[in-house]
């Protein structure tokens, strides 16, 4: 039998914002000046990463809780979570005096680990994905009688999440798009909510990770998708299975979904790190990986990205940052053999100096065993100025050198 459930109006999120209003700060939206040149329209970012918990799951998961009745309140919650849910649940539990269990997946980023147990929960880490963690969490809940807060499904943390449009409108009432990630799809739903009411010509656009695309395959398939594994390390929207319940509100709201790959979204968290001064997680800079792909429909028109979360391990950062500039064509790796004879290496850096390129790293190592006696293989990281630079920096090495392997 279809499960049904009941609608999420517009009546609800304004209720949830009338509620939230003494938990839970308005996020900034700030028109970013670099961004609209680059993508020629009016490119704002709605910066839910500047939130207590650094996400939009404060949100929603506020609101729920701050709904519990006096018994339900004693018996405590429980949640399944990667990390930003499972913050937003401790936190709103620590501000509501409320007992908090969370079970995150085994996998789950060390740093949202952290940050769940230092704001007072309770965390067991179970399963490999978020769903084996659910069907944990669920199973705990039976047995202990613990009030389960759904990440995404639940009414009132939907509602919660609705509260983004509302500030939107308010903040910037004749936008004409909304580009905003989605897993689960609560933050999207809720808003597609709002919008469809009170702005009915913004056009509202979906993404996912192309390692994790159920929703997107479910509404353009019409009918719910799961897939058979996600692969992506915007952790926030690893999501298996489309939400029945979700998927309901965004197939008739959305205007179209779009998807990124992760090299597209790494260099996305690049460009917003160094054109916004904003640290966005996987999923936060999903939204303009894909608003680049959209530049010429998005021309001149006031453009909306959800920055929906800034949680992300600093040693992830660290490999983004390094993917990211790979794919924007400033950073090179590369084999190069050369004649191991005195001042062959000093030759190499000089040449490499004189292209205006730095080197990151170089290792020296005679003993590549593809190597003749008389030969010695150097494996080099350089930074460039862009992919013109790194294309003449590889012609000039190849003149000079025995071979050159280009690694990325």
């Amino acid at each position: 039998m279809k499960k049904s459930f009941p609608n999420v109006t517009l009546a609800d999120i304004q209720q949830a914002r009338q509620a939230l209003a003494q938990h839970v700060a308005p996020s900034p939206l700030l028109l970013n000046t670099w961004l609209s040149e680059a993508l020629g329209c009016q490119l704002y970012l709605k910066l839910e990463n500047m939130h207590p918990i650094g996400s939009f799951k404060i949100r929603g998961a506020t609101y729920r809780i701050s709904r519990l009745s006096a018994a339900e309140r004693r018996k405590g919650v429980i949640t399944s979570s990667a990390g930003n849910h499972a913050q937003g649940v401790a936190w709103a539990s620590r501000k509501l005096g409320v007992s908090a269990l969370i079970v995150m997946p085994k996998g789950a980023p060390l740093m949202k680990i952290q940050n769940t147990r230092a704001l007072g929960a309770e965390v067991i880490l179970e399963g490999e994905t978020f769903d084996e963690a659910f069907q944990a969490a669920q199973k705990i809940a039976r047995k202990t009688g613990r009030i389960f807060v759904h990440a995404f499904e639940d009414h009132d943390v939907i509602a919660g999440q609705g509260t983004t449009g509302l500030e939107l409108l308010e903040q910037l009432p004749d936008v004409d798009a909304i580009i905003g990630p989605i897993g689960g799809g609560g933050l999207m739903g809720g808003i597609s909510i709002v919008m469809r009411e009170l702005r009915p010509q913004t056009r509202l656009i979906g993404c996912q990770a192309s390692g994790a695309p159920a929703m997107m395959r479910s509404i353009r398939g019409g009918k719910l998708a799961v897939v058979d594994r996600v692969e992506t390390f915007a952790d926030g929207i690893a999501v298996k299975k489309a939400s029945p319940r979700l998927f309901g509100i965004l197939k008739s709201r959305l205007h179209e979904c779009h998807e990124a790959d992760d090299e597209a979204i790494a260099a996305a968290v690049l460009t917003l790190l160094e054109k916004a001064k904003v640290v966005a997680e996987g999923a936060g800079a999903l939204p303009l990986a894909v608003a680049e792909r959209l530049k010429t429909r998005l021309k001149g028109k006031k453009v909306v990205l959800l920055i929906s979360g800034g949680n992300i391990d600093v040693n992830v950062l660290s490999r983004i940052i390094d993917r990211g500039l790979i794919r924007a064509g400033r950073r090179v790796r590369a084999n190069v053999l050369i004649s191991d004879r005195p001042g062959s290496l000093a030759r190499l850096t000089d040449l490499i100096a004189r292209q205006g390129a730095s080197i990151l790293q170089a290792i020296h190592d005679r003993g590549e065993p593809s190597t003749t006696i008389d030969q010695t293989d150097v494996a080099l990281t350089l930074e460039t100025r862009g992919p013109e630079h790194s294309k003449a920096l590889i012609q000039a090495l190849r003149k000079h050198v025995l071979r050159l392997d280009i690694l990325s």
